[in-house]
């Protein structure tokens, strides 16, 4: 009878709990999820107008670029640090190195604020897909929405206020009781097959959508707005930032959601390959969704006897006033508003389910909780509070402040810190990189450690530097709200996120918590980063063993120490986390070295480990005695 990993250290040693947090059936599966997650909100109603005012189809250049040196290689260091360390944004970091942790809450808690703001926001396109068919905004769909329909204070007017809007809330509670069903049901069921369902239908509905629009009068005019490129704004710095910040945000990297979600992979998954179908995706739907609002707003400049210019907006601004506007003026109008919205809903549910999920995975690490426990622990107050925030009066301005705010200062910030530290402080990349090449199709190499060292973090600080130099000189607060209120909910927002952060990542784990437990399969978790190279104690010979577990990736075996005094890993065991740090070692990427002895060495301890995974060898420090 063959012993588990978690019994393999013999004797009576008990075998210790697995993990038990759920993971994806296969790649497909994952795939699914992960574009559920990129492609949200933003892919449709921020993308378009970016790229209009970027230069058109000279805005494909940068925006290119851009995918390919921070979008996918930031998509990558999120897959690799979830997937080789098996947890939860905080414990996945705490596993790299225990001082990382508060990067991981902080990613947290910035997914506690747009989870509670972005339920709304499919509220309201839950309404208004309804609103749809009667066509219930009038004549004046941007009177209607800031005055009928959501009772807005805005401006100097912004300020604390329970006023409840009925509509609104009956939705959001909707929406709320249907993520917790979503993810009660777990990975697999919940997460995986929600998207398998929801993300072929909505690009069903938007393919209509657009072949739909492509054949109103004015399509054509929208259209050439759009692609018409202008040469001139390449040299804008600024239309470059955009086009960063556009990949940055539609691929939801930084959020702790891709890291979540690639920690439920099978330890043989192709994470490159992947990645890039993830990110390719992503940006394919982006122009789908441009080719589509640019017909609706050249049909509504055409209407209107304007020019595109005069029409083109983005965010809620296009969703709640432009298109509305557009369906109550086109033929089939309606059909064109079930459409739209219902594509909203699509696309923002399962946004917002990977959001919550980061949480959830949080607070199940933290206190070993299964699924269901889990999920309630997390969504009822959050339900309840988004529910008592949000459907109000001041729901809109509230919203609007800290997506400003958590955006830009939150989710950049969190980036910025965490490529600073993978790339100088920790020097973490050629892990990750030899961990990302151990199954990858697409093959990394130095030039990947360049994106994420020197570009990302170079494109991330100006963007935030420039960011509050715009708003800290602007003549008035943000959007002319009250001092006071910019002051609570955006820049004080913006620091409590980050000492919350340092103090959750500063208290205890419980002992009922998945911080020493083996990951699901009952494999131990792979040892923290080393910057070192492989140290090896004077006497001590590493040897190669290619037997160990051969169906695990090198990096994730147990390892095996023989000898006098010596004793054999265990997975998952107290031990064998500390012995899994000291005695698993890994070549730099490329072909591995002779079996020796072949690093500095040190007097006070067995072999350490370092770098990426050259080969899938399992090294096993053996004594020899003496010289």
């Amino acid at each position: 009878m063959s012993s588990s990993p978690a019994s393999a250290a013999g004797g009576d040693a008990p075998q210790r709990e697995r993990a038990n947090r759920g993971a994806f059936s296969g790649r497909s599966a994952f795939i699914f999820a992960a574009i559920g997650s990129a492609v949200g909100l933003g892919n449709i109603w921020r993308f378009p107008a970016a790229a209009y005012e970027g230069g058109g189809g000279a805005f494909m250049i940068p925006y290119l670029i851009a995918l390919l040196t921070a979008g996918i290689p930031l998509l990558f260091v999120d897959y690799a640090i979830g997937h080789r360390w098996r947890g939860s944004a905080p414990l996945a970091w705490r596993r790299l190195k225990r001082w990382t942790e508060f990067i991981g809450w902080w990613q947290v808690l910035i997914c506690v604020i747009i989870g509670a703001y972005y339920a709304l926001i499919i509220a309201w396109s839950l309404n208004y897909m309804v609103f749809s068919v009667g066509q219930k905004w009038g004549d004046d769909a941007e009177g209607y929405f800031f005055g009928q329909f959501t009772h807005s204070l805005m401006g100097a007017d912004a300020g604390i206020s329970f006023d409840y809007v009925g509509p609104v809330l009956v939705t959001i509670l909707l929406v709320w009781v249907a993520v917790i069903i979503t993810l009660a049901l777990g990975v697999e069921s919940g997460i995986a097959k929600t998207s398998m369902i929801f993300i072929p239908l909505l690009v069903v509905m938007f393919v209509i959508l657009v072949v739909r629009a492509l054949f109103l009068p004015g399509a054509m005019t929208g259209l050439n707005a759009l692609f018409q490129p202008n040469w001139a704004a390449l040299a804008d710095p600024a239309v470059w930032i955009a086009a960063y910040g556009q990949i940055f945000f539609s691929l939801s990297v930084a959020f702790g959601i891709m890291l979540t979600y690639s920690s439920y992979l099978k330890k043989k998954t192709d994470l490159t390959g992947s990645g890039l179908v993830v990110g390719f995706a992503n940006s394919s739907f982006e122009i789908l969704a441009g080719i589509g609002v640019f017909s609706a707003l050249g049909f509504m400049a055409q209407a209107q006897g304007v020019q595109v210019q005069d029409v083109v907006t983005d965010g809620i601004g296009l969703a709640f006033i432009a298109f509305p506007t557009i369906i109550s003026q086109a033929p089939g109008g309606a059909l064109i508003g079930v459409l739209f919205f219902g594509s909203l809903v699509l696309a923002g549910f399962t946004s917002l389910v990977s959001i919550i999920e980061v949480i959830v995975s949080a607070v199940q690490d933290k206190f070993g909780l299964s699924r269901v426990p889990g999920t309630l622990v997390v969504l009822l107050p959050m339900a309840i509070g988004s529910t008592l925030l949000f459907p109000t009066t001041m729901g809109l301005a509230l919203l609007d402040t800290l997506d400003n705010f958590v955006n830009s200062y939150g989710i950049v910030g969190a980036a910025l810190v965490s490529t600073i530290a993978l790339g100088y402080i920790v020097r973490g990349l050629p892990t990750l990189r030899g961990h990302l090449n151990f199954k990858g199709t697409f093959r990394l190499g130095i030039g990947w450690e360049t994106c994420v060292k020197v570009i990302a973090p170079l494109v991330l600080g100006v963007t935030m530097v420039l960011s509050a130099v715009q708003l800290l000189t602007a003549d008035k607060p943000y959007s002319e709200y009250p001092g006071w209120f910019v002051n609570v909910f955006g820049w004080g927002m913006a620091v409590a996120l980050v000492v919350i952060a340092i103090v959750l990542s500063l208290a205890p784990w419980p002992a009922n918590s998945n911080k020493d437990r083996p990951d699901s399969d009952g494999d131990p978790i792979a040892p923290p980063v080393v910057t070192d190279s492989v140290l090896a104690a004077p006497g001590t010979r590493v040897v190669i063993d290619d037997g160990a577990l051969p169906g695990t990736p090198q990096e994730l075996r147990p390892p095996q120490v023989s000898g006098a005094g010596s004793a054999r890993g265990t997975g998952g065991a107290d031990g064998a986390q500390e012995l899994a740090a000291s005695a698993i070692a890994t070549g730099r990427s490329g072909p591995s070295g002779p079996a020796g002895s072949d690093g500095p060495t040190r007097s006070d301890g067995p072999t350490r480990s370092d770098g990426p995974t050259g080969s899938g060898n399992t090294h096993r420090a053996a004594q020899e005695g003496g010289n």
